[in-house]
């Protein structure tokens, strides 16, 4: 399938000044788009200017969800190449998240040469000062007008792009934890693995409730037993605890982090070992009391690696570190955003340069 490419009629003002990017609010100058349809497969692969999609109101996504996405990132080298970060593995969890949710696959080569010829063209809006990025994102949506629970016939897929800075506003600053036990992310059985918005539709009353005591993220427990630490937010969580790294195993519950793959692989060659378990809360509240928990940090394409400084459990509170980041957590957020930048040679073949 050849991808046409639309001119571009009306430009958007170049980014004049960096500092004031955010996260997910300003977006490039193109899209890339192609169609499904049941019985001709996907079709009309092209570029064209950022703009609203036209869509019936009886559009299958917008009554039964069915809506996948991923995150990935472009970065801008020392030499001034721009370079993706394993995006084989973000496609490849984009189509195990369609067959999930009853979707039609990409053809992985053909969808990667889409992002990169994507990425190729909106090069200027790649930043360059430290931290910064441009986000892709890659979504799949339901189009097919029809009010029956069933898969949709018809789908839309698209990649749009969004330079950005630092996910939190704050830095590397840890961040403040709350761990609810009368919400839940997912449960076995359902779609905690795939990348998809009902997710984290499901999240946002705990998050608000969060944030509204003056913390900065949720850490979800289990579905079943209301103890064992699941996800923090939107990422993965490890644990430096008894002086191995401890994350809780791909169950179906959690989402299978391509930032967790990347940090697993680095602090084994660090010489730490991985267990891969459910931490409980009582284990967190107290390894913090006893100084069994050393450190504790999120992952995920957004934030990349970030430092947790405090957890709060009902009317517990336990601090680490005395609030500031580990070691071993600013030395993976060193090593990753190295890798990725291009400041530390790559030995996992996993930069993908354009």
């Amino acid at each position: 399938m050849d991808i046409q490419i639309l001119p571009l009629t009306a430009p958007k003002p170049p980014i004049t000044d960096e500092s004031k990017l955010a996260f997910g609010k300003q977006f490039t100058d193109r899209m890339f788009v192609m169609e499904y349809d049941a019985g001709r497969g996907w079709h009309s692969a092209r570029i064209i200017p950022y703009g609203p999609f036209a869509m019936d109101p009886a559009a299958a996504v917008l009554h039964y969800a069915q809506e996948i996405f991923e995150g990935l990132k472009a970065f801008r080298r020392p030499d001034g190449k721009l370079a993706l970060y394993r995006p084989e593995d973000n496609i490849a969890r984009f189509n195990r998240s369609a067959t999930r949710m009853c979707m039609p696959e990409v053809d992985p080569a053909f969808f990667l040469h889409a992002l990169e010829e994507l990425v190729r063209l909106e090069e200027a809006w790649v930043p360059r000062s430290e931290g910064t990025s441009l986000y892709i994102r890659p979504t799949m949506i339901a189009t097919d007008p029809y009010l029956g629970v069933r898969p949709s016939e018809k789908y839309l897929c698209y990649i749009i792009l969004s330079p950005v800075a630092a996910y939190y506003a704050g830095g590397f600053n840890p961040v403040k934890i709350w761990i609810s036990d009368e919400y839940v992310r997912s449960a076995p059985g359902g779609t905690g693995e795939a990348k998809t918005g009902g997710n984290y539709a499901a999240s946002l009353r705990a998050s608000m409730e969060a944030s509204a005591k003056g913390f900065d993220q949720v850490l979800w427990l289990d579905a079943v037993h209301r103890k064992y630490v699941e996800e923090v937010g939107s990422m993965n969580i490890c644990f430096l605890y008894d002086g191995k790294v401890v994350t809780s195993p791909l169950s179906g519950t959690i989402l299978d982090g391509i930032t967790r793959r990347s940090i697993l692989t680095l602090v084994r060659e660090f010489g730490y070992e991985v267990e891969e378990r459910a931490l409980t809360v009582d284990e967190i509240l107290e390894g913090a009391a006893d100084g069994r928990l050393q450190e504790a940090f999120g992952t995920g394409t957004a934030a990349v690696v970030s430092s947790v400084g405090q957890f709060t459990y009902r009317d517990r509170t336990v601090t680490l570190g005395g609030g500031q980041a580990g070691a071993l957590t600013l030395k993976l957020h060193a090593t990753l955003t190295g890798l990725q930048t291009g400041r530390i040679a790559d030995t996992h073949g996993w930069v993908h340069l354009l």
